[in-house]
């Protein structure tokens, strides 16, 4: 399973945890009340684990493209045939600026990372 399906699962649990919480906290089941919310905690508890773990990749990631000696904007063009392109670079990293990654880079349009020059 990936992360991110992982923490979508873990934050669905902490859905239905709450909402069975405030079922408990309507009815006035202490004992419900007091496992939920230890539920809660723990579920809590993975999803920042797993939201760091994630940033952390991410982290990882952007630093090993801006270490590459080489980047440029890809033309119109050139994304039009980016086979042709990934063929003809070897080690090219297309970034898009609308990901997480091209976000975390501050990319306004698609760009290219090469160990050389292209």
């Amino acid at each position: 399973m990936s992360m991110k399906q992982e923490l979508q699962q873990q934050k669905n649990r902490l859905n239905k945890s709450q909402l069975k919480l405030d079922a408990a906290k309507s009815r006035g089941d202490d004992a419900m009340v007091t496992k939920f919310t230890n539920d809660i905690e723990d579920i809590n508890k993975k999803i920042s684990q797993l939201t760091h773990k994630q940033n952390f990749a991410l982290n990882k990631e952007r630093k090993a493209l801006l270490d590459m000696p080489f980047s440029r904007e890809i033309t119109k063009q050139e994304q039009a045939d980016m086979g042709k392109l990934k063929k003809s670079v070897k080690g090219l990293v297309v970034v898009h600026p609308l990901t997480k990654l091209g976000k975390e880079l501050r990319l306004e349009v698609v760009t290219g990372f090469a160990p050389k020059e292209f």
